[in-house]
């Protein structure tokens, strides 16, 4: 009767706390909230210790322009915490920035979070009590790979083989799952934020240009290609030359950048590839007729889907509305707080 009363009076919530962006699902209402992993810190007066700024976007709308006190940092890296402190700060500004609502959280909320299947116990442990320091009554953990295959709608409890893909910001995420669990599971930290490092590093060491993160991510949404059939033309760009410090602009091609990019690609379908070798002959099987989903934001980049493809054979389907898969599968899994399923990881 308690819990009924709490469930009344509180809500439920999910949390994909991933290296590039923070997106909270509420129980009842969906995805209220997406925005960018980021914490604006500025120096203490005198020089000692340093305070919050900004968060989410505002603190992203900063970045590469701020003057010398100011950073802008990323608490989350390869999907685990880099800064316990202010993580636990970001946390509690989210939660805070939701509770516009009297109903909402006038006691504090049980939340599910998601962590890469790679990531340690002590890790976990680290996001489990940063949230319950920002304020959360109850926190249980879920697997990416588990909670991108329930947001995507795959039929996870059924005793056939399903296999996702979420490529993320920090990491990459291989799943297959049967009968409620996952059969196998690995992590790579090769994804989003490694794509944009290798566009940004080839860009100055073959046009002698330096650019930001922000620029970056933009030359992968506009041109970025996997495949040659998805080429997507020429981008102009500025930025600073990297021999004479002044302005600069140049132009550069679809083409190119897939094949500055190979060998990132060649990492994630080796994972990929290593996955299918061990699974049981049985679950292989129905992956010949289920293929595998791709979700996160990594399935955006044009053409991936073609190249695993051609790589593996499976059909490779994407997911609807996949950078929202992980927030919405751990929404689902908060209807499984009190059941004994698989999908949760349990830290006492």
């Amino acid at each position: 009767m308690f819990k009924k009363l709490l469930s009344y009076f509180g809500s439920d919530v999910a949390i994909d706390l991933g290296t590039a962006n923070t997106i909270v699902y509420v129980k009842g209402r969906g995805v209220i909230l997406n925005e960018p992993s980021m914490v604006a810190l500025a120096l203490e007066k005198g020089g000692y210790g340093k305070r919050i700024i900004a968060v989410g976007h505002d603190a992203k709308t900063m970045l590469g322009k701020t003057p010398g006190q100011i950073d802008v940092i990323r608490p989350m890296k390869d999907g685990v915490i880099a800064d316990f402190t202010v993580t636990e700060q970001m946390i509690k500004y989210f939660i805070k920035k939701l509770s516009s609502s009297k109903k909402f959280f006038s006691i504090p909320p049980t939340i599910v979070i998601c962590v890469p299947c790679g990531s340690t116990q002590v890790e976990r442990r680290a996001i489990k009590d940063s949230a319950l320091a920002a304020g959360a009554r109850r926190v249980e953990l879920i697997e990416e790979a588990m909670a991108a295959a329930l947001g995507a709608g795959l039929p996870v409890a059924a005793a056939s083989a399903s296999m996702v893909v979420d490529i993320g910001g920090g990491t990459t995420e291989v799943g297959i799952i049967s009968l409620g669990g996952l059969v196998y599971a690995n992590s790579i930290k090769i994804a989003g934020d490694k794509v944009d490092e290798i566009i940004s590093n080839y860009i100055r060491t073959k046009h002698g240009l330096l650019i930001g993160e922000t620029t970056s991510e933009e030359i992968k949404k506009q041109i970025g290609s996997a495949h040659i059939t998805t080429d997507k033309g020429e981008m102009t760009i500025r930025g600073r030359s990297a021999y004479q410090g002044l302005p600069k602009e140049i132009t550069i091609n679809s083409t190119e950048l897939r094949e500055a990019l190979k060998d990132t690609f060649d990492q994630m379908i080796a994972a990929i590839r290593h996955a299918l070798e061990v699974t049981p002959p049985e679950l292989s099987a129905d992956l010949i007729e289920n293929g595998l989903t791709l979700t996160g934001g990594g399935a955006l980049l044009r053409g991936l889907d073609v190249l695993i493809n051609e790589e593996t054979g499976l059909k490779v389907n994407v997911a609807d509305e996949p950078l929202l898969c992980v927030a919405k599968g751990c929404g689902v899994a908060l209807d499984f707080l009190n059941d004994n399923r698989l999908y949760l990881n349990r830290i006492k």
